[in-house]
């Protein structure tokens, strides 16, 4: 496209009397546009290994934690998602013998779930490729990735994120 549909719908949003707005309209049109673009690129370089960003989210959290196993609330905690969907993920890890749900050894009522070898050495190959085809190349610029961040990570505070 030789121009950018976003500034188009401001002017839209403009000449249809909501001026006050557009540039609210702008910046979550562009935070979802941009969502859609990153989420594609990371779909492309996880496509291999058979992993959706989310799966692969859990597998990463598996394999930095002390012992490679976490109670499955505490996975949902720190992925920040519901725990259906953290199970449902288990789910699909443990058809490819990724993961796998264990007993906690001290509490009956917890059940853990535990990264396999396999596991780590998928992981770890999706990461090098991640790091290689999407996080080592954004699309922008350092001082452009820090602002970014810190843009988002007020907009995460202010809406009770964190």
């Amino acid at each position: 496209m030789d121009f950018d549909p976003i500034a188009e719908a401001r002017e839209n949003w403009t000449q249809a009397g909501w001026g006050e707005v557009a540039d609210g309209m702008v910046a979550v049109t562009s935070v979802m546009r941009a969502h859609q673009i990153l989420l594609a690129r990371v779909e492309a370089a996880l496509r291999p290994f058979d992993l959706s960003f989310s799966r692969f989210e859990l597998l990463r959290l598996l394999a930095f934690s002390r012992q490679g196993s976490l109670p499955i609330t505490k996975a949902s905690d720190r992925l920040q998602v519901h725990v259906t969907s953290v199970t449902h993920a288990i789910r699909r890890l443990e058809e490819g013998g990724l993961v796998r749900r264990v007993p906690h050894p001290t509490d009956g009522r917890t059940t853990l779930v535990e990264i396999t070898d396999l596991g780590r050495k998928t992981v770890g190959d999706a990461t090098e490729t991640l790091n290689r085809e999407v996080f080592g190349n954004v699309g922008m610029s350092d001082d452009e990735m820090t602002g970014l961040v810190g843009a988002i990570q007020s907009l995460r505070k202010h809406n009770g994120d964190f």
